[in-house]
């Protein structure tokens, strides 16, 4: 074989290896940052590219996903001078590879530097119990300030967590002293609302019971004097029929007397305790003591 032949074959191979070797197929969610020539040239989105060799360089692969970045806990003062360590998670994607590219040195250095300056500042104008309990507004107020800060780099910060705040250890003591005196305290305030309770449910029920008794009596006495009256009644009837009778056998005015005494005399033998005497038989009465008296 010509020796030009085998120089032709291997300049062919070498070619074909230059071209496939600068052959770039991007993924999806990722970007490549071109330069020629040493400066920024273009954007490679998901597909097929072909790079011109010794020209075109790959700077960098930017992954287009959301990304979290945890940091390590921070030392950071209150208000009230308690120190406290304080980690943070930070969710973030870029936005801008080509700013991401050449905005800053060390992006994710950068961050993390960011936010421990910007916590400092944040929970140095809170007290301790401020810090405990405003997690949101810290959260809030840390990305506000972080995405504000980024945005020249190409990074949008979309959530910012206080991922655990550990105050010093006679803190943590001091808290849970507290947090035992505040059980015991519900505690007992549960307890009296339950005794007080029960006493309310004791003193309804005798109130209940006397309304029940006072109705039972009330109802007793009214029965009582319903049957006394229907026993008045009952001997004005009887004595009214017996009159009647007298009359209708057209009897005389002393056996009318007769009549209306023995009448009175049947009446007191019952279990009335009221007993209507007519001027009648009182009259009588006094007629049969002198008699009595005369014997």
């Amino acid at each position: 074989m010509p020796t030009a032949a085998i120089v032709l074959v291997t300049v062919a191979v070498i070619a074909m290896l230059v071209i496939i070797s600068n052959i770039r197929v991007v993924q999806q969610a990722r970007s490549y940052v071109i330069e020629r020539l040493g400066s920024f040239y273009t954007l490679w989105g998901n597909g097929l590219h072909f790079k011109i060799p010794f020209i075109d360089r790959v700077v960098k692969v930017v992954s287009l996903k959301e990304q979290v970045a945890d940091f390590p806990p921070q030392p950071v003062i209150t208000k009230d001078n308690v120190t406290m360590q304080i980690d943070t998670v930070v969710y973030f994607e870029i936005t801008d590879p080509k700013l991401y590219t050449y905005g800053v040195e060390h992006p994710m250095a950068a961050i993390e530097n960011l936010t421990a300056t910007t916590l400092r500042n944040i929970v140095g104008s809170l007290e301790l119990d401020q810090t405990l309990t405003s997690r949101d507004v810290i959260n809030a107020k840390l990305r506000s300030i972080l995405d504000e800060a980024t945005d020249p780099w190409g990074i949008k910060v979309n959530r910012v967590e206080l991922k655990s705040i550990t105050p010093p250890k006679q803190i943590l003591d001091s808290m849970e002293k507290q947090m035992k005196a505040e059980r015991e305290r519900r505690q007992a305030i549960l307890q009296a609302e339950g005794e007080k309770q029960s006493q309310i449910l004791v003193a309804e029920g005798d109130k209940q019971a006397k309304i029940l008794r006072a109705d039972a009596e009330k109802q007793k006495m009214i029965l009582e004097a319903e049957g006394e009256a229907q026993a008045i009644m009952s001997v004005q009837t009887a004595l009214a029929d017996s009159i009647r009778l007298l009359n209708q056998a057209d009897a005389k005015d002393s056996v009318l007397k007769i009549k209306a005494f023995e009448a009175f005399a049947k009446a007191a033998d019952g279990k009335a305790t009221k007993i209507i005497i007519p001027s009648e038989i009182q009259g009588l009465a006094g007629l049969a003591a002198g008699v009595k008296e005369v014997l």
